[in-house]
């Protein structure tokens, strides 16, 4: 397994840096991330310690820093180390500003301005977490959204970018010969998908997840018989409860939730 140290660097919370991170290491599961973030970087003597900091573990560099002294000197710092280093909001900001006629202004943090949906956007998180893996169920009528699927499955991850987009997700595990909970069967507001994915892809992840915890010992958990039966099992209880599947094994988390808010906003719209 190949394994990189990526750094985030940003003037802000690292917010964007995360959910790019996200989207963008998905696309490569055999490699192991070791992540290093600094935040709240605005000032030249922070931008140095961070540069200190690359120098001792060197690595992919992305950052959000609209201060273009910084910038600049976080640009020509990796440089001198040899670092890949991608500055993933100036090159848009210049353009956009180009386009506009207008002088754009470098208010760190700017992109999280605390207004009604950047709250909706806390809530909806605050409820991800309080609702992972089945988790409080006595209120899942309150959900947008529940995706049910057996482990590993991206789930979480696709609950918590789906919370970063304003919606409230539940996900609940979908265990074999064990009965789904009432309140999931019974539920009529939200939106209920079941996430599948390839039996093969599956079993791979599911090895590197148990290699990582120094679990080897061979279970169905891993073995390719009982994870295929697992999935067509969850499939039949899906489909008996009419709820749409939807097959994630080649798509990133991102495209997932995109795919997941058009399935939303057609029924929302009444559109079969």
């Amino acid at each position: 397994m190949t394994s990189i140290v990526l750094h985030k660097i940003s003037d802000a919370t690292g917010h964007t840096l995360d959910i790019v991170s996200r989207a963008c290491m998905a696309q490569f599961a055999d490699v192991n991330v070791t992540e290093k973030r600094w935040t709240m970087v605005h000032s030249h003597d922070l931008v140095a310690k961070v540069l200190e900091g690359i120098k001792k573990a060197p690595g992919f560099v992305i950052f959000t820093v609209v201060d273009d002294e910084l910038s600049e000197q976080l640009i020509l710092g990796c440089k001198k180390l040899k670092v890949p280093c991608i500055d993933l909001l100036n090159p848009v900001l210049s353009q956009m500003g180009n386009y506009l006629g207008l002088v754009r202004d470098s208010r760190p943090g700017s992109q999280h301005v605390m207004d009604g949906d950047y709250y909706a956007k806390i809530d909806a998180l605050h409820y991800v977490l309080a609702h992972d893996e089945g988790q409080s169920l006595g209120d899942i009528d309150d959900a947008d959204i529940v995706l049910v699927g057996v482990s590993r499955t991206t789930k979480t991850p696709t609950s918590i970018f789906l919370a970063n987009r304003g919606f409230k997700t539940a996900n609940v595990p979908y265990v074999p010969g064990m009965e789904l909970p009432q309140e999931v069967l019974t539920a009529k507001r939200p939106l209920i998908i079941g996430v599948t994915k390839d039996p093969q892809r599956l079993v791979h992840i599911r090895l590197q997840r148990i290699e990582l915890q120094g679990l080897l010992e061979e279970t169905d958990y891993t073995d390719i018989e009982a994870v295929t039966a697992e999935i067509i099992e969850a499939r039949e209880v899906c489909e008996r409860q009419e709820w749409p599947i939807l097959d994630v094994t080649k798509k990133s988390v991102e495209e997932t939730a995109d795919t997941i808010i058009q399935m939303l906003n057609t029924r929302l719209d009444g559109v079969v």
